[in-house]
């Protein structure tokens, strides 16, 4: 059998990067996916196809995790569809890297409201469709979190919350059979960091340079650790930071 067979997982921010890689590795496993976008809903469209082309089952929803209105209604929709839910990955999530100098009210705001409050609304809305079952709760945290570069002190300081809000409610949670765990990714390859002007740039040059594995990550490097965190294999964890970093975030 399948790690994930018949489970029902909703995954935010997956149109593309990580959370995409997420979607399709769950749907191999046997999950049933909703793959939840904010605005790009030919990306996240493509996700589902790619996942039904495979035999999966997948529906895309869209909605900002920042507005409530739009967690009630993600929910609403994956109840109707599914009737159930057993997954939450939060992965929406944006950064800003900017010196002190230039940090506004609105940029700490954006970056506050969709990294942790989004985080906060999904995870309370999971609870109520989890029921007496429980469930699994991933949070797709940062490096950043544990080693904030230059530039990034509000990105760094949402990780570090979102990790919190991880390990206090690991504890809130004590015999509810819910679990809730953070991935902290390194440097990973995505549009998002294409984008950015990251690939290929000297700083990359220079993270890699004192990465043990000597390598960018990949959106797969963290899909099949949420794979593993959200199976029966990793029954006995929770409230734990895992580095996914090729070991940059060890030294």
């Amino acid at each position: 059998m399948s790690k994930l067979e018949n489970k029902v997982a909703i995954v935010t921010g997956a149109s593309k990067g990580i959370g995409a890689a997420i979607a399709k590795y769950f749907a191999a496993e046997g999950a049933k996916v909703v793959v939840n976008y904010a605005s790009s809903k030919q990306d996240a469209d493509k996700v589902v196809q790619a996942i039904t082309d495979k035999g999966g089952t997948a529906i895309s929803v869209q909605g900002d995790v920042s507005k409530e209105a739009d967690v009630n209604r993600l929910f609403e929709e994956t109840k109707n569809a599914f009737g159930t839910l057993d997954i939450m990955v939060n992965n929406a999530g944006i950064y800003q890297y900017e010196p002190i100098e230039q940090v506004s009210a609105e940029s700490f705001h954006r970056q506050f409201n969709i990294n942790v409050l989004g985080s906060l609304l999904t995870i309370r809305a999971s609870v109520k469709l989890f029921g007496d079952r429980g469930g699994n709760i991933i949070n797709i945290s940062s490096g950043a979190s544990n080693t904030p570069l230059p530039t990034g002190s509000v990105y760094s300081a949402t990780k570090a919350a979102l990790d919190a809000i991880t390990i206090s409610l690991s504890k809130e949670f004590s015999g509810r059979n819910i679990r809730i765990n953070s991935i902290l990714p390194g440097v990973v390859e995505t549009e998002g960091s294409h984008s950015a002007g990251f690939i290929g740039s000297d700083f990359e040059a220079k993270l890699v340079a004192n990465t043990p594995l000597g390598r960018t990550g990949q959106p797969e490097d963290i899909a099949k650790v949420a794979v593993f965190l959200a199976s029966q294999e990793a029954a006995w964890i929770t409230g734990e930071k895992i580095s996914v970093s090729g070991g940059i975030y060890g030294i």
